[in-house]
């Protein structure tokens, strides 16, 4: 079934969950909020949740070099004491991390960064797409299609570019069934403290 935005903005205010998270949740518990919220603490999404807003000055700057020595990755990954960010857990994310901004090519860390003239850039070329698509099928340049369902359609093509570039909101090469956001998430709520991806880079050769 689909989640209506305002059964996901109601999730967010009982959990303070992300908007992909609580989609997610949602999706999985068939619009249950009752559910859903069950779903978000036992991922320790709710718990991490908690801790977003708290300072971090401490972490590792990490780096990643593939084998063929043509390509690699660098990344600033932050926590709140030095204590954490020599912990084993939170240096194997950070590995991690870096390993999969070298497979999976993010542009930015979070949407936020994305510029509104990139965004606009997009949802047009969408919004193209659409009437084209419409067009080829035998309908007239706007597919007969309403504003508000054109928009939908733009909307969700954006969420899709977010996560292809994005690195949070990519899927994690290593498990297809949670995205960076959630894997740094489950280690919040592992060790206890915020967890913030500040910044990468990314080096190839050719």
């Amino acid at each position: 079934m689909a989640v209506d935005a305002k059964t996901v903005a109601q999730l967010r205010e009982m959990t303070g969950a992300g908007i992909m998270d609580a989609k997610k949740a949602l999706d999985e518990a068939g619009g249950d909020l009752t559910k859903a919220t069950e779903i978000l603490r036992k991922k320790g999404i709710v718990k991490a949740a908690g801790k977003a807003e708290r300072e971090t000055k401490e972490g590792r700057v990490w780096s990643y070099v593939h084998a063929n020595g043509k390509v690699g990755a660098m990344i600033e990954v932050l926590c709140e004491t030095d204590f954490v960010a020599r912990n084993e857990a939170f240096v194997e994310l950070c590995k991690e991390l870096a390993m999969h901004v070298c497979a999976a090519d993010p542009l930015y860390v979070r949407r936020e960064q994305v510029s509104p003239e990139i965004i606009e850039k997009e949802k047009q070329i969408y919004r193209e797409e659409t009437a084209n698509q419409a067009s080829a099928k035998g309908g007239s340049a706007s597919g007969g299609k309403p504003p508000d369902l054109v928009e939908k359609i733009v909307e969700g093509k954006l969420n899709k570019y977010f996560s292809e570039t994005c690195l949070l909101e990519q899927t994690f090469i290593k498990d297809d069934t949670k995205t960076i956001e959630e894997l740094i998430k489950e280690k919040i709520a592992l060790l206890g403290e915020n967890i913030q991806v500040n910044r990468f880079s990314r080096f190839n050769i050719g």
